[in-house]
């Protein structure tokens, strides 16, 4: 029998599943699918293996509330179709006005969802990233828990929100460790699986006396084991995503701890400002945005591609909230240069709710077709073999930012993006100096350091998929000067040696 989905074995920074390596990329729904009674999640795991997308995050106990900036989604289910792994038993009412749960009890029903859900998934080949808890993040996000104590009749301890992500009260703790060994044990027989521990675990909160970062990671820390241990009397051992906690107050998403620190296989980090490495601060982008940020995204991708973990730029929400061209555009671009940085990309497709498993038209066309273009391009790549190439670009035009990524001496694959803020742009920093053209056409020379020999140069379109006619190329070795075509947004172009 084949393992479970795992690094691969001849480079650390890819997956394996059923001996294939695996980049993982989507635009997903927002990680409801099993929790949301309605939706259908047959039809959307159809589409997604129709368009060779690999990954679907999948939360099993987090409910969220919808925000200004946070769209509806299947993560928010109306109260009556909200499905935990506890049975809704009473006495007594929780505070959504539904039954209380009763903790010791499952919830049939769920987990039917969730194993049809799994074994659906693991037929389509698609990799299934379960989440098995979440931050609490405020007092009405709190409120919706099924371990808050007002929720459930197990006698659990009252507390502030904070203090859910750590150790400090012994009942609520035994109750999460039991809750990650329940869905280890159901789920331990699929494949397609990878745990996270925690979705964005932060210490330090506004408030008095709330965990520290250190306090948080402790109880990262304690849950990795409560995984590792239940896994060792188990059939399957599967991977382990996550992040060490960031700081709340003063802000900063750290990432050192995260590569070689805590107990993780891989390293999934939310594209954020202020998060850093080996002491550099790296601005991904802000939440809902609408900026761009390629640079920052690039150089972070290079700065941590010699630790010998895969990085999951995970949730990239810096303008998902806005279902149009622009902001499929950004991700789309983003996605791109993630990918040949040597990382793994996820985007929340906010078009994809109940009644919509497969996204609308206007998504279907746009950033649903072009995430398919860059799955078949990245995979029909030598992946276990490529790495980033930060030095083969020596010159670009303007405005281009320049992502190198292959085979040296044998395959390229060079991602020219225009890195010009759109004009929608929000909250871009003071005496910003961005020339705002983004979208008019771009051209110009290109320099490259190649091997001598010949190859051949054919340039592709993210947009439609579509290669031009290549052309031959000769290197005398050394620098190397190219003419762009004129191209809008995006332009890859691929060497290949003769």
């Amino acid at each position: 029998m084949a393992p479970a989905l795992r690094l691969h074995p001849h480079n650390p920074k890819l997956f394996e599943l059923r001996g294939r390596p695996l980049v993982l990329l989507t635009a997903t729904e927002h990680y409801g699918a099993v929790m949301n009674r309605p939706f259908q999640f047959e039809r959307y795991l159809a589409d997604m293996a129709a368009r060779g997308l690999t990954l679907t995050r999948l939360f099993a106990l987090f409910r969220e509330l919808q925000s200004p900036i946070n769209p509806y989604s299947t993560c928010k289910p109306e109260t009556p179709d909200y499905l935990a792994p506890f049975a809704r038993t009473g006495p007594g009412r929780a505070l959504d006005l539904e039954l209380k749960y009763d903790l010791d009890r499952p919830n049939p029903e769920y987990f039917d969802r969730l194993h049809r859900f799994l074994a659906l998934a693991s037929d389509y080949g698609i990799v299934v990233e379960l989440v098995l808890l979440s931050n609490a993040y405020a007092p009405a996000i709190w409120e919706l828990n099924p371990l808050n104590a007002r929720n459930n009749i197990n006698g659990l301890e009252t507390m502030a929100w904070p203090e859910y992500l750590s150790q400090r009260h012994a009942r609520l703790f035994a109750r999460q460790a039991a809750h990650v060994r329940t869905l280890v044990e159901a789920t331990n027989r699929y494949d397609n699986l990878i745990y996270e521990i925690c979705n964005e675990p932060g210490g330090q909160a506004p408030g008095t006396d709330t965990p520290s970062v250190a306090e948080v990671n402790a109880w990262l820390a304690a849950l990795i084991g409560v995984v590792r241990e239940t896994e060792a009397g188990l059939p399957n051992r599967h991977l382990i995503a996550g992040q060490e906690a960031f700081t709340y107050e003063p802000w900063e998403q750290t990432a050192d701890l995260s590569f070689a620190g805590l107990d993780y296989d891989a390293v999934n980090l939310h594209p954020l400002p202020n998060t850093t490495y080996q002491g550099q601060g790296y601005d991904l982008g802000p939440f809902m945005s609408k900026q761009l940020a390629l640079r920052a995204l690039r150089d972070f991708g290079h700065a941590t591609y010699a630790a010998p973990k895969p990085l999951n730029q995970d949730e990239d929400n810096v303008a998902s909230q806005y279902k149009d061209a622009e902001a499929w555009t950004i991700h789309r671009k983003r996605a791109w240069t993630v990918l040949l940085t040597g990382g793994h990309y996820d985007y929340i497709d906010f078009s994809i709710i109940n009644g919509c498993e497969t996204g609308t038209p206007a998504s279907q066309a746009a950033v649903r077709t072009w995430f398919q273009h860059l799955a078949a391009f990245v995979h029909a790549l030598d992946l276990v073999r490529a790495r980033p190439l930060p030095g083969l670009v020596q010159a670009a035009p303007p405005h281009v930012l320049d992502v190198a990524f292959g085979v040296p001496g044998e395959d390229y694959a060079l991602y020219l993006a225009d890195e010009r803020e759109l004009a929608a742009a929000r909250d871009l920093p003071d005496g910003d100096q961005v020339d705002r053209g983004a979208g008019q056409p771009l051209s110009g020379p290109l320099t490259l350091t190649l091997p001598p020999g010949d190859y051949r140069m054919a340039a592709f379109d993210p947009q439609t998929g579509l290669y031009a006619p290549a052309m031959p190329l000769h290197s005398p070795g050394g620098a190397l000067t190219l003419a762009v075509p004129e191209f809008v947004h995006d332009l890859v172009l691929r060497v290949t040696r003769a």
